[in-house]
């Protein structure tokens, strides 16, 4: 890209500006130049010209680089911080004092209200001379306020959540507390019952936030040992055929030899339990469970065993599938948070497994994870 007037830097000189003094991690050293780099990059002179302005600078600032090279830098870049100041008349990189190294990070403004995210290295030939160069680095802020208004919607999901079982255990409690003698050994166990069932729907709601909060930030932990997931799908289907469910709802396909898996056994289970319980609770007709050993992708290599649930119920529509694993989607307005699959896919994909949604024979929903199989490396 051109930068300026004759005689200015080229491009490999612009980038060492961007790296104080070049060396061997310099970009220009690798080949690349100020429009490969996914973050807005704006360079001043000595003077306060604008002699680089590379692409991901003229996309967030929508100013053309022809426009903005050779122009001074408050002109090329109007920024205004949140009180509505001028960015550069206030911070004065050319001037002050001579120790300084840069702005850090910070929300600023650009005309039209717009709002970016703006870092700035003072580039000096010795360590208090005057500024050689100014580099000043732009990123748009669409990303962050996406993570915001999640956080927000998950703040909001969870207050409404955690405000229905809190109301029923306080109520109950109060009235216990209140009118113990009045009521019958029948009507006090009923509402220990209820208030039982509304801590427990607390603690899988308590339970469900740190999962995600280990998943998001890549801390969840695997405590891996051989686990057996046809025995392990046997124990879900005898829970749901004791709490109501006809057996003969279900079927189950395992196919031997299966190889042997090493997994965390607890989290294991959170993903089966989930995945029957949407079969049983959205589905309809037979809910079959199939476990059979596989082959994974050539790129990834070895062996996986493979379960795949599947019922016979409407399905998920295909706009759908390919929000099935965000937080708070729902396949159907009857309850849940909609955090179910979110924390399903982290957990398979913290095994180094995959999972995916598409459509069984029977018309219904079917979900396909697997695990790779085999000793962990440490035991190796």
């Amino acid at each position: 890209m051109s930068v300026g007037t004759s005689g200015a830097p080229g491009v490999q000189d612009l980038v060492r500006a961007r790296t104080d003094h070049g060396g061997p991690g310099d970009l220009g050293s690798l080949g690349l130049g100020p429009d490969e780099l996914p973050d807005g990059l704006v360079v001043a002179d000595e003077t306060g010209h604008v002699i680089c302005f590379n692409a991901a600078a003229a996309r967030i600032t929508a100013v053309p680089a022809a426009d903005a090279l050779g122009a001074p830098l408050e002109h090329a870049l109007p920024l205004e911080d949140l009180e509505g100041r001028r960015w550069w008349q206030l911070t004065d990189p050319y001037g002050g004092l001579a120790i300084r190294v840069g702005q850090p990070e910070r929300n600023l403004l650009l005309p039209g209200g717009r709002e970016v995210l703006v870092s700035a290295r003072y580039v000096r030939t010795t360590r208090t001379g005057p500024v050689r160069r100014v580099v000043v680095s732009l990123r748009d802020t669409e990303a962050r306020r996406r993570t915001e208004r999640s956080h927000a919607e998950l703040i909001a999901t969870v207050a409404h959540e955690l405000r229905s079982p809190l109301t029923s255990v306080k109520g109950f409690t109060a009235t216990l507390l209140a009118k113990w003698e009045r009521f019958t050994d029948d009507q006090k166990k009923l509402m220990l019952e209820t208030v039982d069932a509304d801590a427990n729907r607390v603690t899988r709601l308590i339970a469900e936030l740190l999962d995600i909060s280990r998943i998001d930030s890549g801390r969840l932990e695997l405590r891996r040992q051989p686990v057996d997931i046809g025995a392990a799908v046997g124990r879900h289907i005898q829970a749901h055929v004791a709490s109501g469910q006809d057996a003969d709802r279900f079927l189950v396909r395992v196919q031997q030899p299966l190889p042997d898996c090493w997994a965390d056994p607890d989290k294991i289970d959170q993903v089966l339990s989930n995945l029957l319980e949407n079969a049983v609770r959205h589905g309809e007709g037979t809910v079959t469970i199939e476990v059979a050993p596989s082959s994974s992708p050539r790129e990834r290599g070895g062996a996986e065993t493979a379960v795949t649930v599947s019922d016979e119920g409407p399905g998920i529509p295909e706009e759908s599938m390919g929000r099935v694993f965000t937080r708070f989607w729902r396949g159907s307005k009857r309850g849940g948070t909609g955090l179910g699959l979110y924390i399903v896919k982290g957990i398979v994909e913290a095994h180094g497994g995959t999972i995916t949604v598409g459509r069984a024979l029977g018309g219904g929903a079917q979900f396909r994870f697997t695990l790779p199989v085999g000793a962990p490396a440490y035991l190796q």
